[in-house]
């Protein structure tokens, strides 16, 4: 008889069979090679296939796997989205480290020892993630390259906890977290927003603590189907609303009511508006057109305040205001952060948003 798991790894699958089956057996095929490290055994281990609702060939390719491995268990679910997904698969999981992982993803073979050794060697982590490699074409998909990449450069909690609030900052089916976690900070939510960035919004507020092992031990693949192009959950609307919801409670536990933003950009405005709806005071946009400098521009095309846009010069002195970097051009919100640097203001004065 198998030892009970210590890992649970919940994937989610929702008609995943046009190829014939082939990204499936491919991304469970990784799993089941799972091996140890020469440092860590891997612990007894279960692989939850959440089945949401599929009506093409999903249900006999898993049949078919899990007939190869007994590890393989599927729980069938009525459709209902990713969210419920995952909360059905939490609340069939019998392990005490939960891992993510996507039905056309691919994991290193040491993944899950590796990053169960992480957790146990810092009890203190609540959550273990990794960097990703990019599975899909870098030029035709520049964008989620360079945001694969963004996400890539950030390991420390310090460095994920700071950049929440421009993107999630971990790649969700990289990690591996306690259940201890869900039980503390709470499990996934359903709503008008995406479940992963919304729960590491969350867990960051209530304190819970991440990091990332600097090897790659996922390849991300990107189809054309995946949600984040599909789904108006991930769409900019959604993304904004979220990001405001959190941020402003992150200001307010912080004190920090009125705030300069660097960048006075549509982009930028259309990216906070909905901040200024939750009682976030914006003093001015900060910019280094000549051209905007002296302008005042509204908040945004449903709210007619208009706000002072100001240069570099205007901003308050280091340790004495909150700014946000909104800055999206590409480099440019890097080239703010490394003069802010260079004129004294600390990682306590600015935020990435």
């Amino acid at each position: 008889m198998r030892d009970a798991p210590s890992i649970s790894v919940l994937v989610p699958v929702w008609n995943a069979a046009a190829d014939g089956g082939r990204r499936l057996r491919a991304a469970f095929g990784s799993l089941f090679a799972q091996s140890d490290t020469p440092q860590a055994p891997l612990p007894p281990l279960e692989i939850l296939a959440v089945d949401d609702g599929s009506d093409d060939a999903t249900p006999a390719v898993l049949h078919d796997l899990a007939r190869e491995d007994e590890r393989l268990r599927i729980v069938r679910i009525p459709h209902g989205g990713i969210a419920r997904a995952l909360a059905a698969g939490l609340e069939a999981a019998r392990g005490e480290l939960i891992a993510r992982m996507d039905a056309d993803d691919i994991a290193h073979p040491q993944r899950l020892a590796r990053q169960t050794a992480h957790l146990r060697r810092q009890p203190e982590l609540d959550v273990s993630a990794c960097r990703v490699r990019f599975g899909g074409d870098a030029r035709t998909a520049y964008g989620f390259a360079h945001y694969v990449a963004w996400q890539n450069s950030l390991r420390s909690h310090e460095e994920m906890a700071r950049n929440r609030f421009r993107d999630t900052p971990i790649c969700h089916p990289s990690a591996m977290f306690r259940r201890s976690a869900v039980e503390r900070f709470g499990g996934y939510a359903d709503g008008d927003f995406a479940e992963d960035w919304e729960l590491w919004l969350r867990w960051f507020h209530a304190g819970a603590r991440m990091e990332k092992l600097p090897e790659e031990l996922l390849v991300w693949n990107d189809p054309p189907g995946r949600l984040t192009r599909t789904d108006a959950r991930y769409a900019d609307d959604a993304n904004n609303a979220l990001r405001a919801r959190w941020l402003s409670l992150h200001l307010r536990r912080r004190n920090r009511l009125r705030v300069w933003v660097l960048g006075a950009g549509r982009v930028a405005r259309r990216r906070l508006a909905p901040l200024w709806r939750e009682g976030i005071e914006p003093v001015a946009f900060i910019d280094i057109d000549p051209h905007k400098i002296g302008q005042r521009v509204p908040l945004s095309p449903e709210d007619g305040r208009r706000v002072p846009v100001l240069s570099r010069q205007a901003l308050p002195p280091p340790g004495e205001g909150l700014l946000l970097n909104a800055l999206t051009a590409h480099g440019a919100a890097e080239e703010a952060a490394g003069w802010l640097a260079a004129a004294g203001y600390t990682p306590d004065d600015w935020l990435l948003v």
